[in-house]
């Protein structure tokens, strides 16, 4: 919510300390790229080589995500860390107007950088769908493993000893393994397309809401630019006096109220049935959005008009006369 205020230097412990926090990350990151070459033994890459075969795939998928999880959620922590020095350094230029549109721009930025761990959220969300087929996988294979190795034995005594009455046995076990492989697989394939599915959904839906709201952020940094007169002056001559605070503080109230208001937008999509029609095509059958808290609509149409009319009004009183 605008991270609750109005002026990014309201809280400067809170932000320096933001601050801080940002820049040891970034120095952090940093410093492990010197060593990103180096693989050694860890306990990470001993659960990657014990992974049964099967799911073996999809954990080096779901340990990747997480560290691309954790890269969003650092670059949302410097790009707060650059709004607050883009506002201190505003503050001791001594010009009230770069101070004012510096700090409101910082606003914009902490606020963009807040998009960012959001979106981690969105894909740590979708990571968690992704292990709920790993966690599947792992349960199948053993049914594999198990009844290929009755398979196995079978062939192994059928050469050495055909007659043997332990084949009938071996047989009999290997139809209850097979049964018992048919269910697992059956699961595994409704568990893997339900929670694949599910998954990029969720990443898909995180996607559209950064970039949209972050789309929206960015328009109200440019009417905050607005703000400012860059017009050169020739020297001994005064600029003219900076007005525009209120209206400073009000797009930052109109960027908090289209935060509120914005809802993601999903439009419906199309799943072929399979069958022709008369032409030749195949039919489509249309599939409505999926449920949750991502899936209402909404339109910004007259927001849009009120800020265009808004940024008009702003530019006009930058551009006329003092």
């Amino acid at each position: 919510m605008m991270n609750r205020a109005l002026s990014i230097r309201s809280n400067k412990g809170g932000s320096s300390s933001t601050a801080g926090g940002g820049s040891s990350a970034g120095g952090g990151t940093s410093g492990g790229g010197h060593g990103g070459g180096r693989k050694g033994f860890s306990f990470a890459s001993l659960r990657g080589s014990i992974q049964p075969e099967l799911s073996r795939r999809l954990y080096r998928l779901i340990k990747s995500t997480n560290t691309l999880v954790t890269a969003h959620e650092a670059a949302g922590r410097e790009r707060v860390a650059i709004a607050t020095q883009l506002s201190e350094w505003g503050e001791q230029t001594r010009d009230e107007a770069v101070s004012d549109v510096s700090d409101k721009v910082g606003v914009i930025l902490s606020e963009i950088g807040e998009q960012e761990d959001s979106y981690a959220h969105g894909l740590d969300e979708a990571r968690e769908r992704l292990k709920a087929i790993r966690n599947t996988e792992r349960s199948v294979q053993p049914s594999r493993d198990g009844r290929d190795r009755i398979a196995d034995e079978i062939q192994r005594l059928k050469l050495r000893e055909p007659q043997s009455p332990r084949l009938v046995v071996l047989e009999q076990e290997l139809v209850r393994a097979e049964a018992e492989n048919l269910v697992a697989e059956a699961q595994l394939t409704n568990i893997t397309r339900k929670k694949l599915k599910e998954a990029y959904e969720v990443e898909f839906a995180a996607t559209i809401e950064r970039a949209e709201k972050q789309v929206l952020l960015a328009k109200h940094g440019r009417r905050l630019l607005a703000l400012l007169d860059d017009e050169p002056v020739t020297p001994g001559d005064a600029r003219r006096t900076y007005t525009h605070a209120a209206q400073g503080r009000q797009i930052l109230n109109d960027a908090e109220d289209d935060l509120k208001s914005w809802v993601l937008q999903l439009d419906e999509t199309t799943v072929p049935t399979g069958a022709e029609d008369d032409s030749g095509e195949l039919s489509t059958a249309t599939a409505a959005a999926p449920s949750g808290p991502h899936s209402h609509s909404h339109s910004h149409a007259d927001d849009s008009r009120r800020r265009e009319k808004s940024a008009e009004g702003s530019t006009a009183a930058v551009s006329g006369p003092s």
